[in-house]
C-alpha cells in the first residue's frame, strides 16, 4: 500500500475500488479472507464511507461476497463457477467469432493480428506475466468489439471481472502464454479464410482446454489447504 496515491480528480470509492481489485487479483487477498473495513480505511488514511462504497462495487462484480457480521469476504472460485462462467463464454464468444466474419473491416482484422504480433513479441522478450495476460484479454476483447453487436458486449460486461479472475489463475503452469497464443492464432487464420465452422470450433476448443486448465488449478488448491 506505500506506492499508493490518491488522485484528487477521481472519487475516493473508485480510486479504492480499482486498488482493491488490484489487490485481489495479484493475490494481497487471498480467496476467503475477510476484508476489515476499519482496518482498509486506517491502512489507507481514510475515513470508513469510501472503503465501504468500494466494498459494495466488488460485491457487485462478484469478487467480495458478504459474511453474516456485516463484512465482506474475498471470493474463491469454484469448479462449479468456473462451469458456468466457461459455458456462457463458449457461447457467447462463438457467436462473436461468427459476427466478425461477416461484420469487421479488413482494418479490424488488421488489428487483431497486429495484437497477436505484440503479444508473441512480448512472450518472446519476457515481459510481466500480467502484461501478457493483458495483450490475451485484449484478444477477446477486439472479438466482440469487433462483432459490432452492443448487446452481445454487455452481456459479457457483466461477467468481464470474474473472467478475467478466470485468466489470473488460469496462466498458472509452464508455457502457458505460449499455448494462449497458439489457440488464438488458430481462432484467427480461419476467421481471416471466413471459415466460420472451423473458426467457431476452434474458439470453443481454446475455452475448453482453459476451462480444463484451471479446473485443474483449483483441484490443486484445494488439494494443498
Amino acid at each position: 500500500m506505500d506506492n499508493f496515491k490518491l488522485d484528487k480528480p477521481t472519487p475516493y470509492y473508485l480510486q479504492f475500488y480499482s486498488q482493491l481489485k488490484k489487490m485481489i487479483f495479484n493475490g494481497t487477498f487471498k480467496p476467503g479472507e475477510r476484508l476489515n473495513e476499519t482496518q482498509l480505511a486506517k491502512d489507507f488514511g481514510v475515513s470508513r464511507s469510501p472503503i465501504r462504497e468500494a466494498m459494495r462495487l466488488l460485491e457487485k462484480d462478484g469478487l467480495l461476497t458478504a459474511d453474516d457480521r456485516n463484512g465482506f469476504v474475498i471470493y474463491s472460485l469454484s469448479v462449479k463457477d468456473v462451469e458456468e462462467i466457461y459455458k456462457i463464454r463458449m457461447s457467447l464468444e462463438s457467436l462473436a467469432v461468427e459476427l466478425v466474419i461477416d461484420e469487421a473491416a479488413d482494418s479490424e482484422l488488421q488489428l487483431i493480428e497486429k495484437q497477436l504480433q505484440d503479444t508473441e513479441e512480448a512472450i518472446n522478450t519476457g515481459v510481466k506475466e500480467a502484461e501478457i495476460i493483458a495483450l490475451n484479454e485484449t484478444f477477446h476483447h477486439l472479438l466482440v468489439d469487433f462483432s459490432h453487436n452492443s448487446h452481445l458486449a454487455k452481456l459479457l460486461e457483466h461477467v468481464n471481472v470474474l473472467i478475467h479472475f478466470c485468466r489470473v489463475l488460469n496462466f498458472k503452469g509452464d508455457n502457458r502464454a505460449a499455448v494462449i497464443l497458439n489457440e488464438h492464432r488458430k481462432v484467427f487464420e480461419e476467421m481471416k479464410k471466413g471459415n466460420k465452422t472451423k473458426a467457431v470450433q476452434y474458439m470453443t476448443d481454446h475455452l475448453q482446454h482453459d476451462l480444463e486448465h484451471l479446473k485443474g488449478v483449483l483441484k490443486e488448491k484445494e488439494a494443498d489447504r
